[in-house]
């Protein structure tokens, strides 16, 4: 089954370029996650993380 998929694969011309632009995609997705994470202000991240919270409050008024 591997061989059918891996020899219909290689008849394919141009296929070589969507693995590269994927872990591109991913890589690029990676760095700027990684970098908003650390360039946060705590006050927002306090802020986001305490809105679950309020709003079980206010469900139970």
């Amino acid at each position: 089954m591997l061989k059918y998929i891996k020899n219909h694969m290689e008849s394919i011309t141009g296929i070589e370029v969507y693995p590269l632009i994927s872990l591109l995609i991913f890589f690029i997705f990676f760095v700027v996650l990684f970098w908003w994470v650390f360039t946060a202000k705590k006050d927002y991240i306090n802020t986001v993380s305490n809105i679950p919270l309020d709003n079980q409050n206010e469900n139970l008024l």
